[in-house]
């Protein structure tokens, strides 16, 4: 059974300092005749983002551009996003970022979701303009996954390929998200998307995922993952800890989330070691090490990871640079 198309999708765009790739972000969406509304959310940016973005309306009536006088962060940029839009489906898009044609067609050709997401393509920023003939055709591959899938495929190993899988942006349904009060947690400034997927998850979303790619993700070098702050590891690993708290749980679920909470707050113990080096020296730092003995093994593996670094041979398709070679990687691996 096909679902049927309906043009009932609104495409949320939260931009900061966007002023260079926003209309080719806005331009990919108005060009899916699936797109009922475009909400860009200019967050505090201080650069012309908000006059740009105006700029690439179509005369269609599509787009509506708002404007924070004060960044907020892109939790609370697509929750308002979300209130004042109208659309059946909901849809995120990064302001970097932009559509293939016939992404959304593709996606809304399948039934039987809550949630609903395709490959996603990294692409060098000098490339991206030639990137649509270059994409490889992957067949769908219809799948869906639970809470302990997901969660899993968001935690990396060392010496295996990364899948960070809450990098996905699927389409979802706001019926299902009002029905179980979800939003964006609007104290997270990193991993939100991987956190609002895994409520709707906990609550009995139906994800499906999809293997043929209609995404493309900019990637230049401020891109470059680890330049969020410290504090945004420790929000981000007390809200597995608050899931475990309040959700119900399978056991195997509940194994992968626990997981996932001491994956993230490893990389919090070393970045805020880190930090006490650098701002009030070694000794300080040696000092917090010594009265959390919890905290050494990550403390001690991370450096030793970051200092053979250089030795290793990066496997990761994630967002990182990918140097100018015109080189494709891809989120998920063709099954």
């Amino acid at each position: 059974m096909t679902a049927a198309v309906s043009p009932n999708i609104c495409i949320i765009i939260a931009a900061k300092n966007a002023a260079d790739t926003i209309t080719r972000a806005i331009t990919s969406a108005l060009g899916e005749p699936e797109t009922a509304e475009i909400v860009v959310i200019d967050d505090g940016s201080i650069d012309d983002t908000a006059a740009v973005a105006r700029a690439a309306d179509d005369g269609t009536d599509r787009l509506t551009v708002i404007r924070f006088e004060v960044n907020r962060g892109p939790s609370a940029a697509r929750n308002h996003a979300i209130s004042i839009s109208q659309s059946a489906l909901l849809a995120v898009l990064d302001a970097d970022d932009f559509f293939f044609p016939g992404r959304l067609r593709q996606l809304l050709s399948h039934d039987g979701w809550d949630l609903i997401a395709d490959n996603i393509a990294f692409i060098d920023a000098a490339q991206a303009a030639s990137a649509g003939g270059r994409v490889k055709q992957f067949a769908p591959s219809p799948r869906l996954i639970d809470l302990a899938g997901f969660v899993e495929g968001n935690i990396s190993r060392r010496g295996a390929r990364r899948g960070e899988i809450g990098f996905l942006k699927p389409i979802m349904r706001r019926a299902f998200l009002d029905e179980h009060g979800l939003r964006y947690d609007e104290t997270l400034r990193l991993g939100e998307d991987y956190n609002l997927y895994a409520r709707a998850l906990a609550s009995g979303a139906r994800y499906k995922i999809i293997e043929s790619c209609g995404y493309a993700a900019v990637v230049r070098g401020s891109s470059l993952s680890g330049s969020h702050r410290t504090i945004d590891l420790k929000r981000l690993y007390e809200a597995d800890r608050a899931m475990l708290a309040e959700a119900q749980l399978s056991g195997e679920a509940e194994a992968a989330l626990r997981r996932h909470e001491r994956h993230v707050r490893d990389r919090y113990e070393l970045r805020h070691f880190l930090d006490l080096k650098d701002e009030e020296g070694v000794k300080s730092a040696v000092g917090y090490a010594l009265k959390h003995p919890g905290a050494l093994p990550a403390i001690v593996g991370g450096i030793f990871a970051d200092k053979t670094q250089r030795f290793r041979r990066p496997r990761s398709p994630a967002p990182v640079a990918l140097g100018g070679t015109g080189e494709i990687r891809y989120l998920l691996e063709n099954r």
